[in-house]
């Protein structure tokens, strides 16, 4: 197995996430019934529809007033929307600049245009990087783009518009419904479960370990079983 490109994913693989902060912050907000608002929210499909570009932030924020019955301000929505961003580790900097001088790498991630500008002014004031497509030759955001994770045409259009062969792409993701949808699109893919590993665990100086491939292929040995 020849691997020339990797596609990162940035939510748990990257960028340290806690969806439950979030709940906890709208709870906090006056949301009490956080579990029902939550499923009225994506029976709109609202937060695929903000992932996706479709909805503005702040036709966002009208419709979780408008779910929640509650007259929140928009910096009350956003602070609580983004209490789920936390950390970007300072060790998985040098891995992205070195995997960057071994491989083509790109990072395509599920976000919005909420959360976008908070995690990248974090980025800034902790590691001084204007942007995180700074540490990728391209950077792929579904509300910029479009598409979501794990469509299997948003796979493929990473792959076309820069010209990269599916059997010689890895694709990295926490979420297994999303490494799914790219070994549908070809892809190799692995699932890190954040409860026992992080993605530094499987590079040293910036090229991927030997012992990575063969957790690889265990990994979708079990998941034809």
């Amino acid at each position: 197995m020849q691997i020339k490109n990797i596609i990162f994913d940035l939510g748990g693989v990257l960028l340290n996430i806690d969806y439950h902060a979030t709940i906890k912050a709208y709870k906090e907000a006056g949301v009490t019934n956080f579990d029902k608002f939550f499923t009225q929210a994506k029976q709109n499909q609202l937060f695929d529809r903000l992932d996706k570009g479709e909805i503005s932030p702040q036709g966002f924020r009208d419709e979780m007033r408008s779910i929640s019955g509650l007259n929140l301000s928009d910096e009350v929505i956003d602070q609580a929307w983004n209490a789920m961003l936390l950390d970007f580790p300072a060790q998985r900097i040098p891995l992205l600049e070195e995997a960057k001088t071994h491989y083509r790498t790109f990072l395509l991630s599920n976000t919005n245009a909420i959360h976008y500008p908070a995690y990248t002014a974090y980025l800034k004031e902790a590691h001084g990087y204007e942007s995180l497509s700074l540490l990728f030759e391209k950077q792929y955001l579904s509300h910029e783009i479009g598409m979501r994770k794990p469509v299997v045409e948003t796979f493929l259009f990473v792959l076309e518009q820069n010209g990269l062969k599916a059997e010689e792409t890895l694709f990295f993701d926490d979420t297994l419904q999303h490494v799914e949808g790219a070994r549908k699109a070809g892809l190799h893919a692995y699932w890190i479960d954040l409860e026992k590993e992080a993605v530094e665990d499987y590079f040293e100086n910036g090229k991927l370990k030997d012992s990575f491939f063969t957790k690889l292929e265990s990994q979708l040995q079990q998941s034809h079983q």
